[in-house]
């Protein structure tokens, strides 16, 4: 079946935020279930919103970081705070994002965007590691 244009061009900036292994591993093990899955978070999430004028990439990274303590989806908020760096937020903002996000969104919610995170960032050398 051939991709819409929309597709194509999600799959672009989707592959530019979270890194083209990642994506390719994604498409690679989708299966006739997890297929539909796919095309709809590549065309619908990165080829239309993530395309849409009006706000910048490092804009929509940080609401992002804000959206997924909301709703408590710490693992899903790791992948997003490698797109964020990726897309220019510095380790001091994603910080404040999450300052922002725990007063509004709760306590247990923060922690666990915070220790997410600091996880991902460690990894990335973005932080030093723990002594």
């Amino acid at each position: 079946m051939q991709k819409s244009k929309l597709f194509e061009e999600g799959l672009k900036t989707r592959r530019e935020v979270l890194g083209a292994d990642y994506v390719d591993a994604s498409l690679a093990k989708a299966n006739d279930l997890t297929q539909a899955f796919q095309e709809i978070t590549t065309e619908w999430c990165w080829g239309y919103a993530w395309n849409r004028p009006g706000l910048d990439r490092k804009t929509r990274s940080m609401l992002n970081l804000a959206m997924l303590t909301a709703l408590g989806k710490p693992a899903e908020l790791k992948l997003h705070v490698r797109g964020a760096m990726t897309n220019g937020v510095s380790v001091a903002e994603i910080k404040e994002v999450l300052v922002q996000a725990t007063v509004y969104c709760g306590i247990p919610a923060g922690l666990d965007a915070f220790k997410a995170a600091d996880q991902v960032l460690t990894e990335m050398g973005a932080l030093p590691s723990p002594k």
